[in-house]
């Protein structure tokens, strides 16, 4: 994990990004970049996902959010897949005085039946390491406590890969995470959005919502609204 830049004025509310698994903090720049449109400091991470169980991943970010959390504002996260996880983890154990809000975009919190099937294989525990096999749909050793805190869960209905979305996959589903598995008790509120697993934190409703949600507490009725109606300066 190399130091990432962050943006925003220390008055602004602080926003954390956490990229999913095999992703990097690019897959999140075009949320980024709206978030700090609509008045948000931002710190969008690249940690090792591939190499360390959820709990070390969310041990190796802290120092790096303990510092951007030096603010008289609230810090929020925003996660897409595994990232919900991670900032789940982090919370945890090291949960910032300021706690406001978080968002997860297609987070496996019931795990994904596409890990299930994939698990047994030698190249996925390769390529995707300890934390790939903590995505399964199976009872976690290490369940994380129940959330005491704002959460909303944006969930994707629509799939690329015909296989894992027809029929490996309950539906609805985003080709890798169902509805139904991004949903958890605890959660304040919820949304599905037409989005595919890793076209969600591109998708502007999506990002819409986001917003929406780290603004009011909850997510709006509608998926019509524009990002750009969201749009408000913190000086």
């Amino acid at each position: 994990m190399h130091e990432a830049p962050h943006s925003g004025d220390a008055r602004c509310p602080g926003v954390v990004l956490l990229h999913g698994i095999a992703r990097t903090s690019a897959s999140m720049r075009r949320l980024e970049r709206s978030l700090q449109g609509s008045g948000f400091a931002t710190l969008n991470i690249d940690y090792a996902s591939r190499r360390k169980p959820i709990a070390a991943l969310a041990d190796d970010i802290q120092p790096e959010i303990s510092r951007f959390a030096e603010r008289t504002t609230p810090l929020h996260f925003v996660a897409h897949s595994m990232g919900g996880l991670v900032a789940r983890a982090y919370i945890a154990r090291h949960r910032p005085q300021r706690l406001g809000g978080v968002v997860m975009l297609g987070t496996p919190n019931g795990g994904s039946e596409v890990a299930d099937l994939l698990s047994g294989s030698r190249l996925f525990r390769a390529f995707y390491g300890p934390a790939g096999l903590e995505l399964t749909t199976a009872p976690r050793t290490n369940t994380l406590p129940a959330v005491d805190y704002p959460v909303g869960v944006i969930a994707g209905n629509r799939f690329i890969d015909p296989v894992a979305g027809q029929f490996v996959l309950p539906r609805p589903n985003d080709g890798r995470v169902s509805v139904q598995s991004a949903m958890f008790a605890g959660m304040a509120d919820h949304v599905v959005v037409k989005a595919s697993h890793t076209g969600l934190p591109n998708h502007a409703v999506a990002i819409a919502q986001t917003i929406a949600f780290l603004r009011e507490g909850q997510f709006r009725p509608s998926e019509s609204q524009e990002p750009a109606s969201l749009r408000r300066s913190c000086t």
